[in-house]
């Protein structure tokens, strides 16, 4: 049986390639592979039967190479991660092997894979969404106002806006307060299925869109509520047209 071993750990790759001698000598280690890029270049020209995968290589997550060679081979992930992480790769690979790889556990896997390697197919796509990492968004703002401080959930929030050279929050109720951040610091904070940046000057929020009218070059005009101070400024600009349009039908 032929076998390949995707590691960027010399020393890990070394200890897996001794315990597959000691367990099965009839096994030829085809290469051992430190990358996304070289695993990919030799996939495309070259097989095997089994693929020892680590998830975390130099270059990136070893998920990427199937993105762009087709693989249907079967796979016994070698992973340092921890268990809440690997539940999804229980029902998508032959095996996972937490390391340091125990010899024990090495042929238990080794055994699985005997028994299905007939049955085998692996998602990828299930793999990629279980190991991305999970984004937290801002859920609130602390306001001071003079000696008070005030706290505003962004569910309470309408839209985002710059203006004389500073950042303001203005909520539903329409309340308007100063913020010490800007818009390009605040937009990757927020919550992508709330609010959108329109423009160079608003982020607005999905709930504060009364009426959208197109405009001039493909663009949209939105009539917020509660109104700007400046009905202009809140024009989709041409570069985020078509984004908005794609955040307004996919929700």
């Amino acid at each position: 049986m032929k076998v390949i071993i995707i590691e960027d750990e010399d020393v890990a790759a070394k200890r897996l390639e001794r315990l597959l001698r000691e367990i099965a000598p009839e096994m030829e280690v085809l290469a051992t592979l430190g990358s996304v890029k070289k695993a990919t270049q030799w996939l495309r020209t070259n097989h095997a039967d089994l693929i020892f995968l680590d998830i975390q290589l130099s270059d990136g997550l070893s998920f990427s190479i199937f993105e762009s060679v087709p693989v249907s081979t079967p796979i016994i992930l070698t992973t340092a991660y921890d268990q809440y992480a690997i539940k999804a790769f229980e029902l998508n690979s032959i095996a996972y092997l937490l390391k340091p790889i125990r010899r024990a556990a090495l042929e238990e896997a080794l055994n699985k894979y005997q028994s299905l390697r007939t049955a085998f197919n692996i998602d990828f796509q299930i793999l990629q969404e279980a190991m991305r990492p999970r984004q937290h968004y801002r859920e609130r703002f602390l306001i001071q106002v003079g000696e008070v401080f005030r706290k505003v959930e962004c569910s309470e929030v309408a839209y985002f806006f710059s203006a004389y050279k500073s950042t303001f929050l203005r909520t539903h109720a329409g309340k308007t307060y100063d913020l010490d951040l800007s818009l390009n610091h605040l937009e990757p904070t927020l919550d992508p299925n709330r609010f959108f940046r329109i423009n160079r000057k608003y982020i607005v929020s999905m709930d504060s869109i009364k009426q959208m009218i197109a405009w001039s070059r493909s663009r949209v005009k939105l009539k917020l509520n509660p109104p700007p101070n400046e009905e202009q400024d809140t024009v989709v600009s041409i570069d985020r047209a078509g984004d908005f349009k794609n955040w307004m039908g996919r929700l």
